[in-house]
């Protein structure tokens, strides 16, 4: 039986009408949490259900992540769509131009980062353009000092934010979140004038629900947690599910033939 808290149903309705911007994160919404950032793996038949769904927007769909653009292409090569990556930092349209935000300087974030992990084996750093994100997951037991060390340094660094995510800190430029990027791509063709949907499943995408809802879309939370989303999908499981059953697109019609 579906639990009560998932919205399958209507996720699958809203990404099935034809006039949506759909987004999606990606680390925990469209894959599952691993250990490491490097450990997660694309479940058979998404990269299809993918194309598939941007076919039937007609290009209006686009990954919203915390992982660089490179990243994200190489995770659903061959295809190319729409990202933002570094929660906004990075963003390369449906045009394919890349836009890069300016940055502030973080060197003394990552300095501080470097010296926790060589200090702690069971911490990891990555170091992302204009960002530096402190996974602890394989030393849980390590949060509190993680947490410490990471604001104190922001502290030290004006135009930084901390974001608390699973099991990882994230240091990153405060002008840039997951709602501007959205905000910016509805801008743009293919999703102009259409309404959007956004899922995502930690607190670095309640920035993108309230973007999506202000603007009378929807946003989904994937997972438990508190969050401003107005439907919920119990898991990755579940969304991938509803990806897979998407609408096919017109005969002959895919989406390598609208890029």
């Amino acid at each position: 039986m579906t639990p009560p808290h998932d919205d399958s149903a209507i996720v699958a309705t809203l990404l099935a009408q034809p006039d949506r911007a759909i987004f999606l994160d990606f680390d925990g919404t469209l894959v599952d949490l691993a250990a490491t950032p490097d450990g997660v793996r694309l479940q058979p038949g998404v990269r299809e259900a993918l194309s598939r769904l941007a076919a039937h927007h007609d290009g209006a769909l686009a990954i919203v992540s915390g992982r660089p653009v490179d990243q994200i292409d190489a995770m659903l090569a061959p295809l190319v769509l729409p990202v933002a990556g570094v929660h906004g930092v990075e963003r390369r349209g449906f045009d394919g131009q890349l836009h890069v935000a300016p940055t502030p300087d973080i060197s003394p974030v990552l300095a501080r980062a470097q010296s926790l992990a060589v200090l702690h084996p069971g911490l990891l750093v990555e170091h992302k353009r204009g960002a530096v994100a402190l996974h602890y997951r394989l030393a849980p037991e390590l949060e509190q000092l993680c947490v410490r060390e990471m604001t104190a340094a922001v502290q030290a660094c004006p135009g930084v934010l901390l974001l608390h995510g699973k099991m990882v800190l994230e240091a990153k430029p405060a002008a840039s979140d997951k709602g501007g990027a959205i905000a910016a791509f509805m801008r743009e063709a293919p999703f102009a004038g259409r309404v959007p949907v956004f899922a995502g499943d930690d607190t670095t995408d309640e920035a993108g629900f309230a973007t999506v809802q202000q603007a009378g879309g929807t946003g989904v939370k994937v997972g438990a947690g508190a969050s401003v989303a107005e439907r919920r999908l119990d898991s990755p499981d579940a969304l991938r599910a509803v990806l897979l059953a998407t609408p096919q697109p017109e005969p002959g019609v895919a989406y390598d033939d609208i890029v």
